[in-house]
């Protein structure tokens, strides 16, 4: 029995601010024209389209994988990335029974894009991620009743719009999208990825965009604002609101600096010795025996000149206090006492300058330069600093950098080098002294002048930092710990953290006796048994199970004179007396005898007894060994190859009927298909809730800003430590720390944030990244 599904043409991805019209052929795709199905077609056949001279194909049951060309793949991720507001657009003919995924944009295990139809569970579904989380909306509608039908999936922000054949079927609020897609996400037709999801799927090209065959949506979408518009109208506003904040800060500090320019003298003065002289005026300094001047606004000064004293032979030129240049002067002394011992020729007044100092001779008193200066034209009265840097006049050795001082020099030691007197430097080893910046987990390896880092085998980073790296990665929520090596979450097990952990199968909860155990990936729940629901405190053992009264809700089925009588999960009905009370069963408007059994009228697969006036059904006993047994009616019987089905992570094959979990949903292999829905969670009876990376359904929480449950009112704004007004829902670094992301959350309840106030219930959270 050869199942299949049909698709008109049009598989195009619409993307821009207006939504749906079509205008820039640049952001539209037809996908199926864009695929080579020339390069691909083992399972893939032409056939007639749904309009006259359309072209079809139909992709049967067998091992294909139509993926498109790495340019096309390309293109649609470039669309799709960051965007906000897009439109899938197909025509699709699909028969009774048949299950799969007609288009999905899909990264290693993540979906980020993919539209699925379900002839089993007759639903629509749509898959996405928001926040790094797994997300799904269901749509209940017949999609596989072998008719042609045009779908378009609409997608605004947080608004979700479905129409089927023109009419508007669903319109929701979702969380928004997560389209960061990156270049090594994959764009598949008819099918998941290439392990699994194939579909029985017949599609065709046409040119033209739904809105052309429905044209009654076109007066409704058009004019209209998204809300992707209006989100980004608003969050436009308010940057607009920033910027002018941060523009008026700006203004305000020009015109203080305005105010006190024009309180300045443009005139080029210069400042010495605390006298403002005007520019090119000249003056002298006979304390430092040079003529200065103002030049441009700096001060130049030189030494004045004194000319050669050319004394006699019986006269010394020697230093006159108040004059610069030297004088002149009988040499009394050498007449009169030549040989006077310890005579102090410099107590005569001999001037010396800063940088030089006096000394007795013979015969008279001189002027020499200290260690580290020299005389300035020969006159040993004013000296200079030696720069014995670079003279090279230093003492510095290898490994280190000459610094000149004045009268002097040191050396320093190069980076990388430690001092061994104060000449010398040698190499310092930062591995041995474990003064490096390497992590525990990287080797160092010392270096002239510093050293390197490398991260051991196992470990990835940048020295500095290693993370360890475990090759097929840690799922479930795990942490890579150490090489290959993953702790997992509690409720999950496995070298990679791939195993849930069966509470339920391994005794290790204990529900209470009206409700039954229920696995969930990571975790469980005791859901109320058939008969018993729950009181509405929604108590995680299961004890807040109660009985539902069948006789006084009259929900039971009693009849002919029976009395209804309730029992701890059912009911029974019990005759008192009168010939009327037989015990015999309503069904189909007809009348069943008491004990009598019978075919149901819509399932072959399912026997009806009557007993006491109620009406029993249950699937027939299925008996493999047996071999008349009905494959259709006991598919778990079938071990035929064609009927198994392969595991998502293509390792496991299941036989037709088994269930098992993956990725947040319940799948079941039925002959050789495979379907999926998402798991129904637990109802909570707490305010805020937040799902836990890893697992499926959200866990209650006291903290509102740790809640996944609250609903953004962008009508509602709140303040920041820096005084600027936030969107709800907005997202912003925080100032000086690149690190933390702050978020504005909107609660209806007052709530303590660090550095906010207490009184508000707009507020922020921050988190370090």
């Amino acid at each position: 029995m050869q199942q299949s599904i049909c698709c008109h043409a049009t598989i195009s991805l619409t993307f821009g601010l207006f939504i749906g019209f079509g205008i820039d052929p640049d952001y539209q795709i037809d996908i199926i024209n864009e695929l080579d199905f020339a390069n691909a077609i083992y399972g893939i056949t032409q056939v007639a389209g749904l309009h006259n001279n359309s072209k079809a194909f139909l992709f049967r049951d067998v091992g294909r994988a139509v993926h498109a060309p790495a340019h096309i793949t390309e293109k649609v991720v470039e669309l799709f990335r960051s965007k906000s507001e897009f439109t899938f657009l197909a025509s699709i003919q699909q028969k009774t029974s048949t299950s799969g995924v007609i288009f999905s944009i899909h990264e290693s295990e993540h979906s980020y894009f993919e539209l699925e139809s379900s002839g089993l569970r007759e639903e629509i579904r749509y898959h996405y991620r928001y926040k790094g989380k797994p997300r799904s909306e269901s749509f209940p509608y017949r999609l596989a009743d072998g008719q042609w039908h045009k779908i378009s999936l609409s997608i605004s922000a947080t608004h979700l719009l479905l129409h089927v054949d023109c009419n508007r079927i669903y319109e929701r609020v979702i969380d928004p999208p997560q389209m960061d897609l990156t270049l090594g996400s994959g764009v598949w037709l008819g099918q998941h990825s290439h392990k699994h999801g194939l579909f029985k799927v017949k599609q065709t090209y046409f040119h033209h965009y739904i809105h052309d065959h429905c044209n009654h949506l076109t007066s409704t979408m058009h004019g209209c604002p998204t809300c992707s518009d209006f989100l980004s109208l608003v969050q436009g506003i308010m940057d607009l609101q920033e910027l002018l904040a941060k523009m008026t800060l700006k203004l305000n500090y020009a015109e203080s600096r305005l105010t006190q320019l024009e309180s300045c003298r443009c005139e080029r003065t210069c400042s010495a010795n605390g006298v403002v002289y005007r520019d090119k005026e000249l003056w002298v300094e006979p304390e430092n025996c040079r003529n200065c001047g103002c030049m441009n606004g700096v001060v130049e000064c030189r030494r004045i000149f004194c000319p050669p004293a050319n004394c006699s032979e019986d006269s010394l030129s020697v230093h006159v206090e108040g004059t610069c240049c030297k004088k002149c002067r009988r040499e009394y002394f050498r007449s009169l006492s030549p040989s006077l011992p310890g005579y102090d020729f410099c107590a005569e007044g001999l001037i010396c300058g800063e940088n030089s100092e006096c000394k007795n001779r013979n015969t008279r008193a001189e002027c020499e330069c200290k260690s580290g200066f020299a005389s300035i034209h020969g006159d040993s009265t004013y000296c200079e600093d030696i720069d014995e840097c670079v003279t090279q006049m230093h003492y510095c050795q290898a490994n280190t950098a000459c610094v000149n001082l004045l009268g002097s020099h040191r050396c320093d030691c190069l980076p990388g080098f430690i001092r061994v007197d104060d000449y010398s430097c040698t190499e310092h080893d930062e591995c041995a002294s474990g003064q490096s910046s390497c992590d525990d987990n990287a080797i160092c390896t010392n270096t002239i002048r510093g050293h390197l880092c490398s991260c051991k085998p196992g470990y990835v980073g940048n020295g500095s930092i290693c993370t360890a790296f475990c090759e097929e990665g840690c799922r479930s929520g795990g942490t890579c710990v150490s090489p290959n090596t993953c702790v997992c979450p509690s409720g999950f097990t496995g070298l990679h953290c791939e195993t849930d952990i069966d509470e339920c199968a391994e005794v290790l909860i204990q529900c209470h006796i009206h409700s039954r155990c229920v696995n969930l990936p990571g975790w469980y729940h005791c859901e109320c048994r058939n008969g018993f629901h729950d009181n509405g405190s929604y108590l995680i053992d299961g004890s807040s199970c109660i009985d539902i009264d069948e006789c006084a809700t009259q929900t039971h089925t009693c009849w002919n004179d029976s009395v209804c009588v309730n029992l701890p999960g059912g009911f029974d009905c019990m005759c008192t007396s009168g010939p009327a009370c037989s015990g015999d069963c309503l069904y189909e408007e007809g009348l069943k005898h008491n004990g009598q059994k019978w075919n149901h009228s819509l399932d072959h697969c399912s026997l009806c007894s009557c007993k006491d006036g109620r009406t029993f059904c249950m699937r027939r006993e299925c008996h493999c060994a047996d071999p008349e047994t009905d494959l259709f009616c006991c598919p778990e019987c079938d071990s035929r190859k064609s009927s198994q089905c392969l595991h998502q992570s293509g390792h496991i094959l299941y036989r037709s009927r088994d269930s098992w979990i993956y990725s947040c949903q319940q799948c079941r292999c039925l002959e050789g298909k495979v379907d999926c829905w998402p798991l129904a969670c637990p109802v909570l009876a707490c305010k805020y809730s937040a799902l836990v990376e890893g697992e499926c359904c959200p866990h209650c929480v006291t903290d509102p800003c740790l809640a996944d449950n609250i609903a953004n009112d962008i009508r509602q704004t709140c303040q920041d430590p820096a005084g600027i007004t936030r969107l709800s829902s907005a997202t912003w670094p925080m100032p000086g720390s690149p690190c933390t992301t702050c978020k504005c959350k909107v609660t209806a309840t007052t709530h303590i944030l660090p550095d906010t106030d207490t009184h508000t219930q707009n507020a922020y959270t921050h988190r370090s990244t």
